[in-house]
């Protein structure tokens, strides 16, 4: 089942925060800078599958999609966003494996 979301809803899934700052541990990295739609979130299943339960990987992207694609990837797989930032036209996320 897919389902629609507002834009709105979409804004309050990416502006979730940790009280930690953007240079928060990461267990592991994903460097998916330079591709594009839909490899950063092909590539985010097959790194989350060596994670455990609670490990947090940072993903490096540079596809603005992401910002639309993360979200939605952890909202639909139960997984957490922890936090994301875009710097110098790059987009980090940090994400918590449920």
């Amino acid at each position: 089942i897919h389902r629609q979301h507002n834009e709105q809803e979409l804004k309050r899934m990416t502006t979730e925060h940790s009280s930690e700052s953007p240079t928060m541990q990461a267990d592991d990295t994903l460097d998916a800078r330079g591709l594009f739609c839909p490899e950063p979130v092909m590539m985010l299943h097959s790194a989350f599958r060596d994670l455990e339960s609670g490990q947090i990987l940072k993903l490096l992207a540079t596809d603005p999609s992401t910002t639309r694609d993360v979200p939605k990837f952890c909202h639909f797989l139960g997984h957490k966003l922890v936090q994301q930032e875009e710097v110098s036209g790059e987009f980090h996320y940090w994400l918590q494996k449920k």
